[in-house]
């Protein structure tokens, strides 16, 4: 495998970041992200809500990093510009994705129906394909080297989580899962102090109702399988002080 550093840039895009209204969040997950793909985050820039200003910043990152990912800009209100602004950049048309169009109306079915105003989620531009989103239904966007994804930084975890594994020139990501009945929320420090304490690991929790109860699965991934295995003895072992059966490969 080439020794080469894999590199990514990142374009964090809104008024609402620069004027100190919103404290970005994304800018550390996209980085934590990227380090277990195996991959280094190379450059961020911060961006208005300026067409001039984000293709400026897409063309100059994509082009001197194998990646480029940007957030924010993809919602369904006339200032979301984002991707009118990445087919200015690669000189290409704007069009309404199908699968794009067919998600966010299943989506949208029981919460008020498919307006203009919602389908404009849909638009990406031409030749791009799409980054499952599963918490809010309007996909992201993958087009050449370019990963465009929302600025709500949960929805953003969903993306880059889907993404997982799918990038070229990292190591392979490895990964194991442990189950356990239990709520999120009541785990949740506990797997932030489990992930500090294994560098290079990134902890997956994905919570769900089964058979009247609550429960979540934990996947730990990493490049190291020692760093995984470590990480998971480790958040076995504090589940269990908290008197939790932990339940191997996960239920």
């Amino acid at each position: 495998m080439s020794e080469r550093i894999w590199t990514a840039g990142l374009v964090v895009i809104g008024d609402e970041i620069l004027s100190g209204r919103t404290q970005d969040k994304n800018v550390a997950q996209v980085a934590a992200w990227l380090n277990v793909q195996g991959i280094r985050l190379a450059e961020v820039r911060v961006v208005p809500d300026v067409t001039a200003a984000i293709v400026e910043a897409v063309n100059v990152l994509r082009t001197r990093n194998d990646y480029l990912f940007t957030t924010g800009g993809i919602g369904p209100t006339h200032d979301d510009i984002t991707v009118d602004a990445i087919a200015e950049a690669l000189g290409v048309p704007v069009v309404h994705h199908p699968k794009a169009l067919a998600v966010l109306e299943r989506y949208y079915e029981t919460r008020g129906g498919l307006t203009e105003a919602r389908k404009r989620m849909a638009r990406v531009p031409e030749g791009a394909e799409l980054i499952e989103n599963r918490m809010s239904g309007a996909p992201g966007i993958r087009i050449a080297n370019i990963f465009v994804m929302a600025g709500v930084p949960h929805i953003t975890a969903g993306m880059l989580d889907a993404l997982t594994g799918t990038l070229e020139g990292g190591l392979p990501v490895i990964s194991r899962t442990i189950g356990c009945w239990v709520a999120e929320s009541e785990v949740a420090v506990l797997l932030g102090e489990v992930e500090r304490a294994h560098e290079g690991v990134a902890i997956g929790s994905y919570p769900f109702f089964r058979e009247g109860k609550t429960g979540a699965n934990f996947v730990v991934r990493s490049t190291d399988q020692r760093v995984v295995d470590a990480c998971i003895a480790d958040l076995t072992a504090r589940l269990e002080a908290e008197s939790r059966a932990v339940v191997p490969d996960g239920i």
